[in-house]
Formats: C-alpha cells, sequence, structure tokens
C-alpha cells in the first residue's frame, strides 16, 4: 500500500500551477476583442479567466488604462485555446491586422455586437 509520505515531494503541487495529484489539468486561455460600441474603439488581450478579465474591464478596475480611458468593455468576440503560446501567437496576428478584418471577424460571429459578457 502506498503512503502519502512515501510519494515524491513533487508529487502534489499547488493548483496555481495548474497541477494537482500529480495530473496536468486542462487549463483554457482567452484572447478576446472588446469594443467600446458597434465599430468603436477595439481592444484585444489574453487572458485565462475571461469573466474576471471582462469584468476588471467593465468596472474599470485600472482607472488610467486604456480600455477605462476610452471607455472600452463590451466583449465582442473571443478564442478558446489550451495552449498559452497558441492564444498569445493569436493576440499577436489579431493586433496586427486591419480595423476592417477585426470588425468582420467580430461580425462574422457576432452581427449586433452584442456584449457576450452575460453569457460567460
Amino acid at each position: 500500500m502506498n503512503s502519502i509520505k512515501n510519494l515524491p515531494k513533487n508529487y502534489y503541487r499547488r493548483k496555481n500551477n495548474n497541477i494537482s495529484n500529480g495530473v496536468k489539468e486542462e487549463r483554457n486561455y482567452y484572447v478576446y476583442i472588446l469594443a467600446s460600441k458597434r465599430n468603436g474603439t477595439l481592444y484585444i488581450g489574453v487572458t485565462n479567466n475571461l469573466l474576471n478579465r471582462s469584468f476588471q474591464h467593465k468596472t474599470k478596475e485600472n482607472k488610467k488604462s486604456f480600455t477605462a480611458k476610452y471607455n472600452v468593455n463590451r466583449l465582442v468576440y473571443y478564442e478558446i485555446f489550451t495552449d498559452v503560446r497558441e492564444a498569445i501567437a493569436r493576440e499577436k496576428q489579431l493586433k496586427k491586422w486591419k480595423r476592417k478584418w477585426k470588425i468582420e471577424l467580430i461580425e462574422k460571429e457576432n452581427p449586433t455586437w452584442r456584449d457576450l459578457f452575460d453569457d460567460l
């Protein structure tokens, strides 16, 4: 019978390290687009907690941030990834896109620019 004290020291890790009981847990990463209004100012970001991050934007947690200054708080688009490197690469790719392409991407999935925050 295996006892806990016979397990390797690193078998139990904090959940913050995305590992529990020696088994890697699935974690999602999100690339998201916020807008001030339809066809308004856009912001692209990446996070591992879309609900919390969206709430931070909505409540203007950082009063001096770009999103607070320009009232960019409507979640209009997001993509889900399981690999943080892919999510960061996609964020960088979208940031390089022309504005027209970003608007087309949003309108393909969310033609009314509805705030998706309520769906989270």
